[in-house]
């Protein structure tokens, strides 16, 4: 399980050139060949100029994590990707590398960056089948930015279907290029069991079209899209994983550093524009058995509760160190006949630059946790112990405070430690209630408690 990547091109800003010129399969010898001689200088410039908050993945750390997932499970049964294979800022940097090029040659070259990420992957696992998803920033004209049928989702239909195996071929050709969705087929052993794939940046209250409009009949769409598959799931009693980018409920981070006052009764910040996501998910816990999902680069779990039942979620954390966290990948077990994650252990890198770094487990999840499984009961019990530990001081608490950063003890993994036990009891709120009344009557039982 991968996410976050954010594989940057533009790291050599005099390879660039090249890069446009050439197709993705020639772009590893460009990218192995020696630095241009001011690649440090020219590299700093665009970092300032495009205003990067930090450095994300080049080439050299992208091929050492490849190597490593290889040596950590060398024939997976499948491997998943959850979204955000471009680096940020990627139009600000092409702009500023290629400034006469046109809209088409911007959605032509994130197109390619896609194909050259999705080609790695390929070549380092020829025998299993890849399945990715789409995040904010993989778009063919900006973050947050995607026009519903457009040309960068068509190539990236093409660049998939290769991977994801013969019998779920067509389903993305057909699928994918209207809004980056679509439904595969787990390979055997897996028993009845698919996994369906939303670009759930069409639900974010940041999307616009490629034009800046809004359109809102894009999230109407996937959402009608997503309730008729899981539907014929349940009717054909199959199993399901749902695997998107954008986690459904509250943005804890948010919400809590912007000063939102919640118990005063302002709402709270959420990652999606609509409940619609979520309320979809919840309306079918007899099916879903996981929703896999990223964007925070942080390795975390949801809790999605109805009358109806509950589905756990899996935040999978980033290959890229942007936020200062170490890269990290998650190997996972899963049972074929039930499609429950069974257990699964957390791979960290040394440091963030790819050079000489040793991976090595961070965490096992079962052993950590001392639970048989990730199932919904596990998670909703694991997770109903933090909301209970107000003062995040349990062995598990701290365990999941620790590991909520990949980092070890070093000190940007300290600093996060204190504040994630100054902010405990809200982040508790916000992985076990997904809307905004459930997530203010957990922040504030006091307040509510004295209102009529």
């Amino acid at each position: 399980m991968l996410s976050d990547i954010h594989f940057d091109p533009f790291h050599d800003p005099g390879k660039v050139s090249q890069l446009i010129a050439s197709p993705a399969a020639q772009w590893e010898a460009i990218l192995n060949s020696p630095d241009t001689a001011t690649q440090g200088a020219d590299f700093t410039a665009l970092q300032k100029t495009c205003k990067a908050k930090g450095v994300d993945t080049p080439f050299a750390l992208l091929a050492s994590s490849l190597k490593a997932e290889q040596a950590a499970q060398p024939h997976p049964s499948f491997v998943t990707i959850s979204g955000d294979l471009l680096v940020h800022k990627f139009d600000c940097r092409f702009q500023q590398l290629a400034p006469k090029a046109t809209e088409a040659d911007y959605s032509a070259f994130a197109a390619k960056t896609v194909a050259f990420v999705a080609l790695q992957l390929h070549e380092t696992f020829p025998q299993s089948p890849v399945y990715f998803a789409l995040g904010n920033n993989d778009s063919g004209c900006g973050d947050y930015k995607e026009d519903i049928d457009s040309k960068f989702l068509q190539a990236d239909a093409q660049s998939f279907a290769a991977d994801v195996g013969k019998p779920n071929t067509k389903a993305v050709l057909a699928e994918f290029p209207h809004e980056g969705d679509y439904s595969a087929v787990l390979p055997t052993p897996f028993h009845s069991t698919r996994l369906i794939v939303l670009q759930d940046i069409f639900e974010s209250k940041r999307y616009t079209a490629c034009s800046n409009a809004k359109n809102p009949r894009a999230e109407a769409e996937q959402i009608a899209w997503l309730r008729t598959q899981l539907q014929s799931a349940r009717v054909h009693h199959e199993h399901v994983w749902i695997m998107a980018h954008i986690p459904p409920g509250v943005d804890a981070y948010s919400t809590l550093t912007g000063g939102s006052d919640v118990c005063g009764g302002k709402p709270p910040e959420m990652f999606l524009d609509s409940s619609a996501f979520a309320d979809a998910i919840t309306d079918f816990p007899d099916v879903i058995r996981l929703v896999l999902l990223g964007h925070t680069h942080n390795d975390e779990m949801r809790i999605y509760t109805s009358a109806l039942g509950k589905v756990p979620g899996k935040l999978v954390p980033s290959i890229t160190p942007v936020n200062g966290n170490n890269p990290a990948f998650t190997v996972a077990q899963v049972d074929p006949k039930s499609a429950t994650l069974a257990d699964y252990e957390v791979i960290s890198a040394s440091n963030q630059t790819g050079i000489d770094t040793r991976w090595a487990q961070e965490y096992r999840y079962s052993t950590t946790y001392n639970l048989p499984d990730f199932s919904a009961a596990s998670a909703s019990k694991l997770l109903a112990d933090f909301s209970t530990d107000k003062s995040g001081t349990t062995a598990p608490s701290e365990s999941y405070e620790r590991f909520y950063f990949v980092g070890g003890p070093g000190i940007a993994a300290n600093l996060k430690a204190v504040a994630m036990k100054l902010i405990w009891p809200a982040y508790t709120c916000s992985i076990t209630q997904t809307s905004e009344s459930d997530f203010r009557r957990c922040m504030c039982p006091a307040s509510l408690s004295h209102k009529p």
